[in-house]
C-alpha cells in the first residue's frame, strides 16, 4: 500500500507529538513554518517534521491533514483550507463542540472528506499513549486507524456520525478540567485560613480524589490558556443539549486568571494560588 503524505496544522505540544507518530506509516509529515513562532520551529525540528513555506504547498502535497490548534482558531483554519479546495482527508481533531465540527464539515465538503477527531490523554511522549477517537465516513476513519497502527497513539472509531468524537472529548474534558479547577479553589480557600495541610491530609485518605494531587494545580495554571477555551466549547455543547452550562463557564472564567502563566514549566503551587487570588 502506498504510504500517504500527512500535513499537520499546527505543531503545538500535542500536534507535533501526534504528527510524529504518523511518520511510522506515512511517506512524509509536513508542517507550514510561515508565521509560526521560534518555539514551533524548534518543536517541529525536534519531532522530525518537514517544513514547507506555504499552506498551499502543504495542502497540495498532503493526502491527509490533521488540524490540532487552539479551539478558537479551528473554523478560521478550516476556512483557509477550504479556500484551497483541499481534496484529501481532513481530520478535525480540535477540542470543539459537535455543532462547530459539523459547520467545519460543511465548509470543506464535498472537496474534502472530513473525519471528526478527539484526542484524550497527554501528548505521546515519555511512554504516554493517548487515544484519538474518530467518527466519520468508514473508509476515511479506516485510513486514520492505519496511519496510527503500531504507534503510541491508539485510534478508536465511534461510528460514522460527525460530532460523536468531539462530544466524547468534551464530555471527558468537562469532568477532568473542571475537577482540577475545583482543586485549586479548595486549596486556595484552605490556605487563606491556614488549614491547607489539613485539607490535603483529609484528601490523602481518598486516593481516588483529584484533591489528593494538589501539585497538579501548577500544571493546570500553565495549561489554562488551552483549557479555558475547551471548557467554553463544552459549555456550548451542554447548552445545545438543554443542560445548564454555568458551571463550566465559571470554571473557564477561573482559568482565565492564569492566562499569563501560559506553558510556564517553572510555576509552583504557591505561585499558582497567588495568581489565582489576584483578580
Amino acid at each position: 500500500m502506498v504510504q500517504p503524505t500527512v500535513g499537520i496544522l499546527h505543531p503545538g505540544s500535542m500536534g507535533a507529538a501526534v504528527a510524529a507518530c504518523t511518520a511510522a506509516n506515512a511517506a512524509e509529515v509536513l508542517w507550514c513554518e510561515t508565521g509560526r513562532s521560534t518555539a514551533s520551529v524548534e518543536r517541529a525540528a525536534q519531532f522530525g517534521l518537514t517544513p514547507v513555506s506555504t499552506l498551499a504547498e502543504l495542502l497540495g502535497r498532503s493526502d491527509i491533514v490533521i488540524s490540532l490548534c487552539p479551539p478558537a482558531a479551528a473554523e478560521d483554519l478550516a476556512r483557509d483550507v477550504a479556500g484551497h479546495r483541499f481534496a484529501g482527508v481532513y481530520v478535525e481533531a480540535n477540542a470543539i463542540n459537535p455543532t462547530r465540527v459539523q459547520r467545519i464539515a460543511g465548509l470543506l465538503e464535498p472537496d474534502a472528506t472530513v473525519v471528526d477527531g478527539g484526542v484524550v490523554g497527554s501528548p505521546p511522549v515519555g511512554g504516554k499513549m493517548p487515544t484519538v477517537y474518530l467518527s466519520g465516513p468508514a473508509d476515511a476513519t479506516e485510513r486514520i486507524e492505519a496511519l496510527f497502527a503500531g504507534t503510541a497513539v491508539r485510534a478508536a472509531v465511534l461510528g460514522t456520525e460527525i460530532g460523536k468524537a468531539s462530544a466524547l472529548k468534551l464530555a471527558y474534558a468537562s469532568f477532568q478540567k473542571t475537577s482540577r479547577v475545583l482543586v485549586a479553589l479548595a486549596v486556595g480557600m484552605a490556605r487563606e485560613h491556614g488549614v491547607d495541610q489539613e485539607l490535603l491530609d483529609v484528601a490523602s485518605k481518598r486516593a481516588d480524589s483529584y484533591l489528593s494531587e494538589p501539585q497538579y494545580v501548577a500544571k493546570t495554571a500553565a495549561r489554562a490558556w488551552r483549557w479555558g477555551p475547551e471548557l467554553e466549547e463544552a459549555a456550548a455543547a451542554l447548552e445545545a443539549a438543554g443542560l445548564p452550562p454555568e458551571m463550566l463557564r465559571a470554571a473557564a472564567s477561573t482559568l482565565a486568571r492564569w492566562h499569563d502563566a501560559k506553558d510556564d514549566g517553572e510555576l509552583t503551587l504557591t505561585d499558582a494560588l497567588d495568581r489565582l487570588a489576584q483578580p
